[in-house]
């Protein structure tokens, strides 16, 4: 399978509700990173045991670890949790600037230093949304 169907697939194992808004979400970021490298992660680490949640992946940046390694990595990434959907924005340094900016008009969502996590797009503005992952891009851009 290649990525594009890995997503397709991914999308369409979830329950009704979570999959018309990860593939209404899907599309949304597609519009605003329009041509940008897709991943899928199926969220297994080498040995094949689960250490994460499935994420699709938007975009393309070089995380820089502190002992000199970089490893090629998603800029936005997508992903179904057990209560909802969480989007994650790589690359931002500072840890507080995504809940001060955005989290008081983004809508019923929990803000962290890199994700923004919800139960149904409704409860979200998308439009606040976006500009976080706008703001995600460009800063890891610059990096």
């Amino acid at each position: 399978m290649d990525v594009q169907e890995q997503i397709e697939a991914y999308i369409t194992n979830q329950p009704e509700q979570k999959r018309t808004d990860m593939q209404a979400l899907h599309q949304r970021i597609l519009e605003v990173l329009p041509g940008c490298k897709l991943w899928f992660d199926n969220g297994k680490n080498s040995e094949n045991k689960t250490v994460s949640n499935p994420n699709i992946g938007y975009g393309f940046y070089t995380i820089k670890y502190a002992d000199g390694k970089t490893r090629d990595f998603f800029q936005i990434g997508l992903s179904a949790n057990t209560t909802g959907i969480s989007v994650y924005i790589l690359g931002i340094k500072d840890k507080t600037y995504l809940a001060q900016t955005f989290g008081l008009n983004l809508g019923k969502a929990s803000v962290t230093g890199y994700c923004i996590k919800f139960k149904k797009l409704k409860d979200i503005n998308l439009d606040v949304l976006e500009a976080a992952i706008r703001y995600g891009v460009k800063v890891s851009n610059e990096n």
